[in-house]
């Protein structure tokens, strides 16, 4: 069967996912668990899934709670010498 981008596929190993690209080297692809996998095209195994692939929640552009905030450093005002 021949795939294309954008299909809902079903992966052995890494369940389902959505192929973002693919090409005759290379099939990238966006498991809904496992995040974003490359595969050899001529080595990669799928099968269609039934269904649709998850919305997926888009980020806020908020950063998580805990995550330390990288503050710059001020240069020091020189101490007048007397």
């Amino acid at each position: 069967m021949a795939f294309k981008t954008g299909q809902y596929i079903r992966h052995a190993k890494y369940g389902n996912g959505t192929i973002v690209e693919l090409g005759d080297d290379r099939t990238v692809v966006d498991f809904d668990t496992f995040g974003t996998k490359k595969f050899v095209t001529s080595l990669a195994t799928f099968e269609a899934a039934e269904g649709e692939a998850p919305k997926r929640k888009r980020s806020s552009g908020r950063r998580a709670k805990g995550v330390a905030k990288a503050v710059a450093a001020k240069p020091m005002a020189k101490a007048a010498s007397a």
